[in-house]
C-alpha cells in the first residue's frame, strides 16, 4: 500500500504543476498533507514532519543558495564572468570549450558539495551561452553532469565518506578507482549527450546575465578566476586539513573554520564586493541592488526545494525507505548489483542520494565480509545507484529546472535522463573493474 500511495503522489505532483498550473512549492505542501493522511499520520505529525523537512533544507542551502546567488550576480554585473569566458575561448578555442568547462567543473566538484559547485558554476555557463549563442541546456548539463558524478562517487562528499567508513574500505583507493569509474560517466552523460540538447532553448533568468563591457572596464583574468573560485580554495584547503592532516593545530584548525561552506561563501561574497566593486569605484548603493535583485531572483527556487524537503521529510517519517530496503534485501544477486538496485530505488522513491546511499549501507555492510567483493568497489556501486533518475521529489532537478528555466517536461527529457546515463555507466565501470581486479 505505502508504494501506491507514492506512486499516487508523485503523478498528483506532477498533474498540478503541469495540468492545473499550480505553483511547485504549494503543490508540493498539498501533496506532503495528503500523502501524510493516507499513511495514517496524525494531522499534528504531518505538519510537525513538514516543519522539519521544510527546515532541513533551507536551514543547510539557504545560506549556500543566497551567498552563491550574490556572488555570482557580482561576478556577472563586474564582468569577471565576461573576462573568464573570453579568455577560456582564447585558451581553448570555440570547438572545444564545452571539454574545458567540464574540466573545470570536475576539478570544482571534487571539493565542493553539489549545490555549492552549481551555484559557482551557473554564471559562467549562463555568460557563454549568452555571448556565444550556445543553447544553455547543451553546456549546461555536461557542466552539471560532472558535478553529480563528484557528489555521488567521489569521497569528501558525505555519501561516498560515510561509505568508505561503513564498509571498511580504503579511501585512496576509492578515489582512486572512483575516478576511473567517473571519467567514461562524465564524458557519455556530459558532452556526447549533450549532442542531442542543442533543441532545448531554455531562457535563464536574468540574474547572471550582463551587457557585454568594454575591455578596459573588465578585471583582470587573475583576479576574475579568484574571485570566482575562493569558495574552492577556501573549501578544499579545509578538507584537506580534516582528512589528510593528522595533528591538527591552530593553523589547520583556522582553515577548518574558514573553510566551512557558509563561511567561505559570506567571505567570497565580500571579497567580490571590495575587489570587483568598490576597488573600481563603484557604488555601495549599486553593488547593494546587485544583491538585493540576486536574492529576488532565487526566492522561488528556494521555496521550491523547501517544499521537496516537506514532501521527503513526509516519505522517511512513514518509513517507506526501510520497507524498500527490507523487500529487496533478500534478492539472490551479485552484491555489487544488489547494492547498486537498493540505492537506486531508494533514490527513485525519496529523491536524497544521500539517504539512498547511507540507507543501503546499513543492509550491504553486514555481507561485505563473506562476499569477497572489494569494498571500495561496492562504495562506488551504492553512490552509482544513488544518483539514478532524479525527478521531482529530487532537490537537484528543481534547481535545474529553474535555473535554465525548463518545463517540468524538459527536466525530466535532460536531468533525468543524464542522472540515469550516470548511474547506468557507472554501474558498467564498476563491474569492468571487479573483472580486472579478479
Amino acid at each position: 500500500m505505502p508504494f501506491i500511495i507514492l506512486l499516487a503522489g508523485i503523478i498528483l505532483l506532477i498533474i498540478l504543476i503541469t495540468s492545473a498550473r499550480l505553483n511547485a512549492f504549494l503543490a508540493f505542501l498539498i501533496v506532503s498533507i495528503l500523502m501524510g493522511m493516507a499513511n495514517g499520520m496524525p494531522v499534528p505529525d504531518i505538519v510537525t514532519a513538514m516543519e522539519k523537512g521544510i527546515g532541513g533544507i533551507l536551514g543547510s542551502l539557504s545560506i549556500i543558495l543566497c551567498m552563491g546567488a550574490m556572488l555570482g550576480k557580482l561576478i556577472a554585473e563586474s564582468g569577471a564572468a565576461q573576462k573568464i569566458t573570453t579568455e577560456l575561448v582564447y585558451m581553448f578555442g570555440k570547438k572545444y570549450l564545452l571539454w574545458a568547462m567540464v574540466l573545470t567543473a570536475f576539478i570544482v566538484g571534487l571539493p565542493l558539495f553539489f549545490d555549492v559547485s552549481f551555484v559557482l558554476m551557473v554564471p559562467l555557463i549562463i555568460t557563454l551561452s549568452k555571448r556565444y549563442n550556445i543553447p544553455v541546456v547543451y553546456i549546461g548539463l555536461p557542466v552539471v553532469a560532472a558535478l553529480s558524478v563528484t557528489h555521488g562517487y567521489l569521497p569528501p562528499h558525505p555519501a561516498p565518506t560515510a561509505l568508505v567508513k561503513q564498509f571498511n574500505a580504503d579511501l585512496g583507493l576509492t578515489m582512486f578507482y572512483g575516478v576511473l569509474v567517473a571519467i567514461p560517466a562524465v564524458i557519455i552523460a556530459g558532452p556526447l549527450f549533450a549532442t542531442r540538447l542543442k533543441k532545448y532553448a531554455g531562457q535563464p533568468p536574468g540574474t547572471f546575465a550582463s551587457k557585454d563591457l568594454p575591455e578596459g572596464q573588465l578585471p583582470s583574468f587573475a583576479n576574475s578566476l579568484f574571485a570566482t573560485f575562493l569558495p574552492v580554495l577556501l573549501i578544499a584547503t579545509a578538507t584537506v586539513c580534516e582528512q589528510f592532516v593528522q595533528e591538527q593545530n591552530i593553523i589547520t584548525k583556522f582553515f577548518i573554520s574558514v573553510g566551512a561552506p557558509p563561511i567561505a561563501m559570506v567571505i567570497s561574497v565580500l571579497y567580490a564586493l571590495y575587489s570587483l566593486g568598490l576597488r573600481k569605484n563603484k557604488p555601495m548603493g549599486v553593488l547593494m541592488s546587485h544583491i538585493t535583485d540576486s536574492i529576488k531572483d532565487i526566492a522561488a527556487i528556494l521555496l521550491i526545494l523547501a517544499g521537496a524537503g516537506a514532501m521527503k521529510e513526509i516519505l522517511t517519517e512513514t518509513g517507506i525507505n526501510t520497507q524498500i530496503a527490507g523487500l529487496l534485501e533478500n534478492f539472490h544477486v551479485h552484491p555489487l548489483l544488489a547494492a547498486w538496485t537498493i540505492s537506486a530505488v531508494i533514490r527513485i522513491a525519496l529523491g536524497s542520494a544521500t539517504i539512498a546511499g547511507l540507507t543501503t549501507a546499513g543492509i550491504i555492510a553486514p555481507i561485505i565480509a563473506t562476499s569477497g567483493v572489494d569494498p571500495n568497489l561496492m562504495v562506488l556501486a551504492t553512490g552509482a545507484g544513488s544518483l539514478i533518475f532524479g525527478h521531482v521529489n529530487d532537490g537537484g532537478f528543481w534547481l535545474f529546472k529553474e535555473y535554465f528555466n525548463l518545463s517540468l517536461k524538459d527536466t525530466l527529457k535532460t536531468w533525468s535522463v543524464m542522472e540515469t546515463v550516470v548511474s547506468v555507466v557507472g554501474l558498467i565501470g564498476v563491474f569492468i573493474l571487479n573483472a580486472f581486479l579478479h
